[in-house]
């Protein structure tokens, strides 16, 4: 059996506005905010802003690392909720995509790592 992911660590270049940013989409997505700089799914998953170093490198989407991190949405209605509530909480959030098959939301945070709000419907298989 594979170990589970427990936590995500994302380094920001202005902490505070960022956790504006993941205040209101990690709402979205159900996850329970445990501390000033913590959220949590409730069974065991966290996940965790810090301030970045001074003169590292900032994110590139296609550079070494990470790319995006993807959340299985239960329907479309979910995802649509999703870019229109961030839209109303004043985030820019872009229009929906459909991928093979998948309708997609891409997310940037204020750094430019993109969160990624998917719906698969039955026989989609879950890649991007």
């Amino acid at each position: 059996m594979a170990l589970a992911i427990d936590h995500v660590t994302i380094s920001a270049s202005q902490l505070e506005r960022s956790l504006a940013h993941y205040a209101a989409l990690l709402e979205l997505l159900g996850f329970i905010r445990q501390s000033d700089e913590i959220w949590t799914d409730g069974a065991g998953f966290f996940i965790q802003l810090v301030e970045a170093r001074p003169g590292t490198r900032p994110y590139e989407r296609h550079a070494p690392g990470l790319n995006h991190l993807g959340f299985g949405a239960p329907d479309v209605a979910f995802v649509e909720r999703v870019r229109d509530e961030m839209r109303a909480r004043g985030f820019e959030a872009p229009d929906v995509q459909h991928i093979g098959g998948a309708t997609c939301l891409f997310i940037k945070d204020p750094d430019g790592l993109r969160f990624e709000i998917s719906h698969y419907p039955p026989g989609v298989p879950v890649v991007s």
